[in-house]
């Protein structure tokens, strides 16, 4: 018997694997890559909200888990996938130096927000009103490292390329059972597809379609520049750029509003010409009051849930798995705030 079967390979079914893993516990992750949200997703982190200066709930604590958790996966795979990378809020108007300025001096902003201007100024990048700095930043190679990780799993038997089929799943006393296949817990994490999850389809997950542009552009900058949009640099003079946000528009297909949308925002930063190369699109798992969902079933007690994730995967990814984790096995309470149960369940 095994003691997780995972559905969902994207950054929250894989930060779950890895806990399970590292625990000494045993693992079966099944993924039919119907989900791309994680794939195209930038792999920023950062723990500050830059639209509107304010600070993400427990912020250091997701860092420090963060940090720790891809030293672990690293060393396993050996191959490195989180890079330290400062972030520049580019300011548009004094106004926003200002509000800046106030915002660093909270005593929940001042350990990510310097109180220094960066005046700093990159060639042909648009930047009259200087930059503030963000602190403890930088990216997760998400590409990588899902591929990487799906790799691993499959060369220890754990993983299986293919659809879930919900009519195949039974509770049983004390354990799940699929077709042939028994564990003692299942936990989904399809992202987006958790529309078509009979037992939590209940959830007001709505997606978010966001889409990126990769661009090459001889832009000389080594650091994630956001401003209206992000830039960030790839290496060899390529640079990821975006990311939209559309609520209606539930396909993973790029678009061509989305493109032109985020090449008009380029050009208010940078003062080159830049050639497209790809364009990616993905459905973000997002909730309306933004924070994860998290926690068991009310009727099936080995039936679990780690969604809702949104623009933050690799950040809340292996905090939120570790939450989960530490419910299941040692029962340890969900905060209120996360868990599934601030959503009514009329089933």
């Amino acid at each position: 018997m095994k003691d997780y079967i995972i559905v969902g390979a994207g950054l929250a079914g894989i930060a779950f694997a890895e806990t399970v893993i590292n625990e000494g516990k045993s693992a079966l992750v099944f993924d039919n890559d119907s989900q791309h949200s994680s794939q195209t997703a930038a792999g920023v982190y950062n723990p500050v909200i830059l639209k509107r200066f304010s600070r993400l709930q427990d912020a250091q604590q997701q860092l420090d888990s963060m940090q720790q958790f891809y030293v672990q996966v690293e060393s396993r795979i050996g191959r490195k996938y989180n890079f330290d990378k400062q972030i520049l809020r580019r300011f548009a108007s004094v106004e926003e130096q200002n509000n800046w300025f106030i915002a660093s001096e909270k005593d929940g902003l001042s350990p990510f927000l310097s109180g220094t201007l960066v005046r700093d100024k990159f060639n042909d990048i648009d930047s009259p009103f200087d930059f503030g700095l963000v602190l403890q930043t930088g990216y997760v190679d998400t590409m990588a490292f899902l591929s990487d990780y799906k790799r691993f799993l499959e060369a220890s038997g754990s993983y299986v390329n293919e659809s879930f089929d919900y009519s195949k799943l039974t509770q049983k006393e004390g354990f799940v059972e699929y077709g042939t296949i028994k564990a003692r817990h299942i936990v989904f994490c399809e992202g987006f597809g958790i529309k078509s999850n009979p037992y939590f389809n209940h959830l007001p997950l709505e997606g978010t379609k966001g889409e990126v542009i990769i661009i090459k552009a001889n832009l000389e900058m080594d650091v994630i520049v956001k401003g209206g949009v992000f830039i960030l640099p790839l290496g060899n003079k390529t640079f990821k750029v975006g990311a939209t946000y559309e609520w209606t528009d539930k396909t993973e297909m790029p678009t061509e509003s989305a493109k032109l949308e985020l090449i008009e925002k380029l050009k208010e930063i940078v003062k080159v010409d830049f050639e497209i190369v790809d364009q990616k699109a993905g459905i973000r798992p997002t909730v309306k009051d933004r924070k994860p969902l998290i926690g068991t079933h009310p009727n099936f007690p080995n039936f679990h849930i780690l969604n809702g994730l949104g623009t933050r995967g690799v950040m809340l990814g292996p905090t939120s798995a570790k939450t989960l984790y530490e419910s299941i096995e040692n029962g340890t309470e969900i905060p209120a705030s996360v868990n599934i149960t601030r959503f009514r369940y009329n089933g």
